[in-house]
């Protein structure tokens, strides 16, 4: 007979555990120690009477019977988790762990500091900000919102638009003093492009709609970043031409450092809020999804500001 004198804490340390492949790594994200994270796996593995992990000195990996468990710790969890929502559905204040990913820039210079006031509003909300560069899964990785710029193009997540954007082409007057201003988007391939490696965009691929629908172009320069800021600031040097969304140049714009390169172009950039089907309609993610919207227009964080 299976002994489960087990909290479900452990099945919570267990599924971090098993999505981050490392307890190192497992203890930072629940601000506890590896030797605490060691041992609550091993009660829940003493009690299950099955191994749960491969243990080598880096790394840890799932075994067959631990997948067998990640799957039914998750539905149990997320089970747990629909009751307290629902027998809290009268209260005011959402409550409970609220996983959150983003890009960095966004993330640094909005998304945390709008976190922050909601944190404030709501104390008994447990906020995870995940700052990446790449595309993350939301259910593997097990976010609840991923707060990301552009299209959303996977039909089996539910895309909440958060605020609009576009992306524009911009430059420093030094540069175009130099190399003049093109006419079209095709003379970009005869320009310095500072082009920068986003989760969501093609490398060296620029996309942008203008008088005659979608149009492509292959851009390249001497510079290339994955780094946002650090584009921005050869753009600013006058060292080429870069493709950023409205809010990220904002300030550029109103100090005349950048001005604005062919503006019949654009590329669609809104910023919106993905969920997985299962956190869509969770009461918590409706809060936080609403409290983005009304900040990042309107508030003192608002893109743009």
């Amino acid at each position: 007979m299976v002994n489960l004198s087990f909290h479900l804490d452990d099945l919570r340390v267990f599924c971090v555990a098993a999505r981050r492949a490392s307890f190192a790594a497992t203890a930072q994200e629940l601000g506890a120690s590896p030797a605490y994270v060691s041992k609550r796996i091993a009660i829940l593995e003493e009690a299950l009477g099955v191994r749960l992990f491969h243990r080598t000195a880096r790394r840890v990996s799932v075994t067959e019977e631990g997948e067998a468990v990640y799957r039914q710790a998750q539905q149990v969890l997320e089970g747990v988790d629909r009751m307290a929502e629902t027998v809290a559905a009268g209260r005011e204040a959402p409550r409970g762990l609220l996983r959150i990913s983003t890009g960095f820039r966004l993330g640094r210079r909005h998304v945390a500091p709008v976190l922050s006031l909601l944190s404030k509003r709501y104390p008994e909300l447990d906020v995870w900000l995940e700052v990446v560069d790449r595309r993350v899964d939301l259910i593997a990785e097990d976010i609840d919102i991923d707060i990301r710029v552009g299209e959303v193009q996977e039909p089996h997540l539910v895309a909440h638009r958060i605020a609009p954007a576009f992306r524009g082409l911009y430059a420093a007057p030094a540069y175009l003093e130099r190399h003049g201003h093109p006419r079209t988007l095709a003379d970009l391939a005869q320009h310095e492009c500072l082009v920068l490696r986003e989760r969501d965009l093609a490398f060296g691929v620029w996309r942008l709609t203008g008088p005659n629908g979608l149009e492509t172009v292959k851009v390249s320069g001497a510079l290339a970043s994955n780094n946002a800021d650090i584009v921005r600031v050869w753009a600013r040097e006058g060292l080429g031409l870069v493709m950023a969304s409205d809010w990220d140049v904002a300030a550029n714009l109103a100090a005349g450092e950048l001005v604005r390169v062919l503006p019949a172009w654009s590329q669609p950039a809104d910023v919106w809020g993905v969920t997985p089907v299962r956190s869509s309609q969770s009461a918590k993610v409706r809060v936080c999804l609403a409290f983005l919207q009304e900040q990042l227009t309107q508030g003192p964080h608002a893109l743009g500001t």
